[in-house]
């Protein structure tokens, strides 16, 4: 996708090691495109390990074994970037899109603010900046227009659940999707 859309920046939305079937592969096409990312719940995970998970652990190894610095450049990965008009982040923003008053939870893990039986947090945004956004398969590609221009933009639709991989072009306003090969993991 990246070859095809030649973009003068990638940002990637987080959860970049965990879920796929290389993660070796993910760092190795990280370095090569000197890409840009948000931190995400699953790179949290990653570089606070001692996880007694067995998939988190395996994904550690592997990484450990291919050539490169991932854990450092993870552990120095933001909660927010900026490209162009907009913010990216993994999960959500406070609704008033102060990024001062985002915690690192909300920024790595909310769907909902304030609790879980809430609205989500998109729905109730009301900041000046267009927010891209991923974490949240289950609802898909996630589009809010403001004055007919893309204001939130969520990215994530499940590709390693046999869904898409998608990305916003932003020098060109236009949206690239790319289908799975094959279900990577099954959802839940």
């Amino acid at each position: 996708m990246v070859r095809l859309a030649k973009p003068t920046r990638v940002v990637l939305v987080g959860d970049l090691f965990t879920k796929g079937p290389s993660p070796e592969g993910v760092w190795a096409q990280i370095r090569s495109g000197d890409y840009a990312a948000v931190m995400g719940n699953h790179d949290l995970r990653l570089v606070r390990s001692g996880s007694k998970d067995r998939a988190v652990r395996s994904c550690i190894e592997r990484l450990d074994a291919a050539v490169g610095k991932w854990r450092k450049w993870t552990e120095k990965l933001p909660l927010f970037e900026s490209a162009g008009p907009f913010t990216v982040v993994h999960a959500g923003l406070h609704p008033s899109g102060s990024l001062k008053q985002t915690s690192e939870k909300m920024a790595v893990s909310m769907r909902r603010y304030p609790g879980e039986n809430s609205p989500f947090w998109w729905q109730n945004y009301t900041g000046k900046r267009r927010v891209i956004f991923g974490h949240d398969a289950r609802r898909g590609l996630i589009r809010v227009e403001r004055k007919r221009k893309p204001w939130l933009i969520g990215l994530d639709t499940g590709c390693v659940y046999g869904g898409q991989l998608s990305g916003y072009l932003v020098e060109e306003d236009r949206l690239l999707q790319v289908p799975a090969r094959r279900v990577y993991q099954e959802p839940g």
